[in-house]
Parts: structure tokens; sequence; C-alpha cells
């Protein structure tokens, strides 16, 4: 079975794009970075299907995508370094690892204590995140092992029969997926170099 795929970010597209993350589906769309695969947090069995759909191991935790620092706080135990990058570097290409509060089901964070978050810098996430109503995971949209992908046309390509929907917003513009640095640990420490260059992040906060 093929998802359904859009031609373009129309009301229409993404209307339905809406619906079907509300209605417990998976949705694939272009974020500043790359394409991401999206469930609501609120659908344990959408997440689930997202493993599976990327054949990765349940015990990888999937970062999770906000609108805002409102957000933020719901999902993240924020601490005064996190609210000064978030201030310097979002929306944007860094994704930052914290302590998670209780409204993030374990299945999201492969049953650890933390989550990982970034506010994207796309009008497109941010406001299908802000329709649902809730934050959404924010995997890179391919096979694992693979590498991330930059068109809806490469989604296709790679996982187009395994998802509900294909939100075709154009090439992603970053290319590159986000930065981590982990905040839980001391000093904090950087897991994946990405779209924030090492040397800018760490002149911010060493």
């Amino acid at each position: 079975m093929t998802a359904e795929f859009s031609n373009n970010s129309t009301p229409g597209a993404l209307a339905r794009a809406v619906a079907i993350i509300k209605g417990g589906g998976v949705v694939a769309f272009p974020t500043d970075t790359v394409y991401c695969l999206a469930a609501s947090i609120k659908f344990p069995a959408a997440v689930s299907r997202i493993f599976d759909i990327k054949g990765r191991e349940t015990t990888k935790a999937l970062p999770v995508l906000v609108a805002d620092t409102i957000q933020m706080r719901q999902v993240a135990e924020m601490t005064p370094l996190a609210d000064r990058l978030v201030r310097r570097f979002m929306p944007g290409g860094l994704t930052v690892i914290l302590k998670k509060t209780s409204e993030v089901p374990d299945i999201v964070t492969g049953d650890r204590d933390t989550v990982a978050v970034r506010i994207p810098g796309h009008t497109l996430p941010l406001y299908l995140i802000k329709a649902c109503g809730a934050p959404l995971t924010g995997t890179s949209a391919n096979l694992s092992g693979h590498g991330s992908v930059c068109t809806a046309g490469e989604v296709s390509a790679q996982i187009g029969h395994l998802v509900d929907f294909v939100l075709d917003g154009g090439s992603c513009p970053g290319g590159k997926e986000s930065t981590i640095i982990d905040l839980t640990s001391d000093p904090p420490a950087i897991v994946r170099e990405g779209a924030v260059e090492r040397e800018e992040l760490e002149n911010f906060y060493k």
C-alpha cells in the first residue's frame, strides 16, 4: 500500500496531514534540516509504528519537535543553560537532551528518563505541531542505516509504502540533521554534529 502523497503544501494538504496525525497516523514532512517522520506523542501505538517503519531498535529514543518554549517545558525539565541555548539557537538546527517530564511516553524515549527536543526553524512543521495540539516525533524519514532525505520523492522511494501521508513541502533548506547536545551530562556533550557547528556551540556555552 502506497501512502497518500501531496504535490504541495496547500491548505487542503495541510488539513489532511493534521487529520491523520490527530487520528493516530504517521506523516512525513519537511523541516529546516531534513524530512521527518511525525506522530503525536499522545499516540504510543503510532510512535511504535515509526520504529517499525524505520527498522529502528525501540531502545533508541526518538527526538521530539515542539512549537515553542511553552511546549518544551511540557516535555522537558529546563535548565538555565537550556534556556540560553534555546534563546540563541532555536528555532533552528539544535536538539537538546534534557530530563523528560511525565508527559512523554516511555516508547518515545526508549525507556530513558531523558528526551531530545527542539523547535524547528520551518513554518510548516511549526504550523502542524500547533494544529495537532501536541508535540510530534521528529526522527528522520528514512530507513535506519540509510542517509537522511531532503525531498518528498526520496521519502516515497524509501518508505512511501509504509507511512500514511507524505506532505511535499519542497526541498529542505538545511539538508543536514540537527546537532544534538546532551545537557544532562557534566560537562555538556555534543553527541551528534550537524546543522549547528561544534565550534559555534562550544564557544557559546564554555
